[in-house]
């Protein structure tokens, strides 16, 4: 109840940019590729992955910014077992062998700043805020789990940088939270993604009617962030009003890492590019044309008639195309009445071509 009344002292706003490229209302979907643990422990695969992004045409490339240490605890009880994709293993070591060493950072900034393209980071605790603070990025994005430890929101929200936020495995009530912190804050460059916590995510469960849903309830740019296989959800999304596709994104798909079973080609990506495009620029607007724009159907004269002679439907004259005559609606209007003149075969019927009974 707190988070609605601060929501309408102070909204987010629905546009916003991060590196002068604009998010939000009236702007075409906003590209992420999600490098994860792509990278390999590889630093030029980590490069490879940001050149082949900005080629396929995304906006960004993302990072994640955590160690083992960071984000779980040593412990082999079966309460720290890996689920899902990653079952056998322990969540430790999963992401120790998922982690990117953070010296990469400033390495990977300078090549994204080359080629043109913005890399931002996904921090996981305090000491990532404030190494990633430390290099100066741009934006950053909460993920899903993390969502719910308001204090780290919280310390986030304080950068005063632009916020992506995904939603996961959310309640309501815990996006609601996480949000009031942002009001706390003063946060005002807040885009929500929705996301399905699956790897793979089945199209079943991904839900996208959420997303209008969410633009309504917290009034600002809302997107996707998809784990689902190829492209067709994350371009469809779009049609739902999805301002964002976050998608993981690996260069080679045989270099095995702990994502790369579920994340997008470059020849993926740039479908997702190029689709997303398209169908933002077929949303359009509500349209119907005052006048028909082209021809349709008219009532036109299937043979010759002479003058004086009644219009018969079927007989000598039949609703056809093309259009541009009398509308076959007044079909009613013209029976028994008769022609004023000789009329050719295959004239369109005109008022002025038609008599009284």
């Amino acid at each position: 109840m707190q988070f609605n009344k601060e929501r309408k002292r102070m909204a987010f706003n629905k546009t916003f940019s991060i590196e002068g490229v604009f998010i939000g209302e009236g702007c075409t979907p906003y590209i992420i590729a999600e490098m994860s643990a792509n990278h390999g422990n590889n630093i030029n695969t980590a490069i490879e992955i940001i050149k082949a992004a900005k080629l396929v045409g995304a906006n960004a490339i993302k990072i994640q910014t955590y160690t083992a240490d960071t984000l779980t605890l040593n412990c082999q009880k079966k309460e720290f077992e890996a689920l899902g994709a990653w079952q056998g293993q322990y969540l430790y070591d999963l992401y120790l062998d998922a982690s990117m060493p953070w010296e990469w950072t400033p390495i990977l900034q300078k090549v994204a700043k080359e080629m043109g393209i913005t890399l931002f980071s996904s921090p996981f605790d305090f000491s990532s805020i404030d190494f990633l603070e430390k290099c100066n990025m741009p934006a950053y994005k909460i993920a899903s789990p993390e969502l719910i430890d308001l204090p780290l929101v919280r310390r986030i929200a304080q950068t005063g940088k632009p916020i992506i936020m995904s939603t996961g495995n959310a309640t309501l009530s815990q996006i609601n939270d996480a949000c009031a912190v942002m009001v706390e804050e003063n946060v005002k460059d807040l885009a929500i993604l929705k996301c399905t916590s699956e790897y793979p995510a089945s199209p079943k469960n991904i839900n996208l009617a959420t997303i209008p849903h969410l633009k309504a309830q917290f009034k600002c740019p809302v997107g996707l962030s998809d784990h689902t296989l190829g492209s067709a959800i994350p371009i469809a999304s779009v049609a739902l009003g999805a301002d964002i596709i976050e998608k993981h994104f690996i260069v080679h798909r045989e270099e095995t890492t702990a994502d790369s079973f579920f994340s997008a080609t470059p020849d993926e990506l740039k479908a997702i590019v190029d689709g997303s495009k398209m169908v933002f620029q077929a949303i359009g607007e509500i349209d119907f044309p005052i006048v028909p724009n082209k021809p349709q159907r008219s009532l036109i004269a299937i043979r010759d008639l002479e003058k004086d002679e009644p219009f018969i439907e079927n007989e000598n004259i039949k609703s056809l195309r093309p259009g541009g005559g009398i509308e076959p609606k007044n079909i009613e209007n013209l029976r028994a009445r008769k022609a004023n003149q000789n009329i050719k075969k295959g004239t369109l019927l005109s008022w002025d071509l038609v008599g009284g009974y």
